[in-house]
């Protein structure tokens, strides 16, 4: 084929799929004007904006009617999940409804903080009264705390305790509750000042989301179960999931979801700059797995890094856990340096058995997880 036949070609065919793209473009305009409607009929309804048994259900249709097509179903799924992403923000939008109007007022202690400012932002969405506390309010502290009906703890770990000792004449039916990432100390605080309903929160989130959609809010009960069940169905109307467990529980798991992983992460950063390592050479040599792992290091050296040292100094248990996965570090690297590599196939074994199904579950999931990296860095 003539070189002059081909450019007159395929520049028809592009310019096909110039169209088809610009009509895609108008449809997804059209199907967000649809969703913003859809958004203020259930907020008028008092109904939740994430259903996950209609969202489930469409996926499983249109994944269905994809392959029919002749389509990967896979494309089908992630091109309608960042639809229904943006279709949740559009109809975050209208606000949400109020699950107890008997309330009389919600007083987030640290509301101006990032975390806290997402809760006074959803409560206020939800037409509660919402006051803050700060650090320069505790002379009035006795006028913001009159009548209130909830009070939420959302300060630095570091202060926690001492904000809580201070929280000592509520109202008897007030809800006592903090958001931070212990849950056995602040508990028992909280339990020892106030004796009405108190619960112990731990949003598994940061302060960048949009929204609570599909967010997990861990709760562990402290007294009253009955009294605070409105609030935990607030939390699911804005889109939450609430995970109960007791908080030692919480406590030992999120040392090995939230410590170890922190450290051992910060470490590696640690030993990548002492190394001398070439960044930029790292990056662009990376396959997508790997640069992904260079992203979630330098995600968290983005981030302050008190928050970080706040949840790693918390717990003096952390500090054996830490330990003990040092010690089986080099316990792995002694096997390397003898040469062992029949004991380090073992030991894969073992931890691959123990993994189960999640195994080949975390397989799939990481693999759309790749393709989004190497599309990041494609660009």
């Amino acid at each position: 084929m003539k070189t002059s036949s081909f450019e007159k070609e395929i520049n028809v065919l592009r310019n096909d799929i110039d169209e088809v793209d610009s009509q895609l473009v108008k449809l997804l305009a059209k199907r967000r004007k649809i969703t913003t409607n859809v958004g203020k009929l259930k907020s008028a309804a008092g109904m939740p904006i994430y259903v996950p048994e209609r969202e489930a259900a469409l996926l499983r249709k249109h994944r269905e009617n994809a392959e029919n097509a002749g389509l990967s179903a896979d494309l089908i799924e992630d091109i309608l999940r960042r639809l229904m992403r943006d279709s949740y923000i559009s109809q975050d939008a209208n606000g949400y409804r109020c699950v107890n109007t008997a309330c009389k007022k919600i007083v987030i202690v640290g509301g101006a903080g990032q975390l806290g400012k997402i809760f006074v932002d959803l409560f206020t969405r939800s037409e509660y009264k919402v006051s803050i506390l700060e650090e320069n309010d505790w002379s009035r502290s006795h006028e913001i705390l009159a009548d209130v009906s909830v009070v939420i703890v959302a300060v630095p770990i570091r202060w926690t305790s001492s904000i809580i000792q201070k929280l000592n004449n509520l109202p008897d039916d007030c809800i006592l509750a903090d958001i931070t990432s212990i849950k056995e100390k602040p508990l028992y605080e909280m339990m020892k000042v106030h004796a009405g309903p108190v619960v112990g929160l731990h949003p598994m989130f940061g302060p960048d989301i949009s929204n609570l959609i599909k967010q997990t809010i861990i709760v562990c009960d402290g007294r009253l179960s009955n009294k605070y069940c409105w609030l935990l169905e607030q939390f699911q109307v804005w889109g939450a999931k609430t995970y109960s467990v007791e908080a030692n529980s919480h406590d030992k798991a999120m040392s090995m979801v939230q410590v170890m992983r922190h450290f051992s992460t910060i470490a590696y950063g640690y030993h990548l700059m002492t190394e001398g390592a070439n960044l930029s050479q790292l990056v662009e040599m990376s396959s997508p797995i790997y640069r992904l792992e260079l992203i979630m290091v330098g995600r968290l050296f983005a981030q302050n890094p008190i928050l970080y040292s706040d949840i790693i100094f918390a717990n003096p248990d952390n500090i054996s856990m830490m330990k003990r996965f040092a010690l089986r570090f080099l316990e792995l690297l002694k096997d390397v340096e003898q040469g062992d590599k029949d004991a380090f196939v073992e030991m894969f074994k073992q931890v691959s058995n123990w993994f189960g199904n999640y195994a080949n579950d975390f397989l799939k999931e990481s693999k759309a997880m790749l393709l989004k990296a190497d599309d990041l860095k494609s660009n």
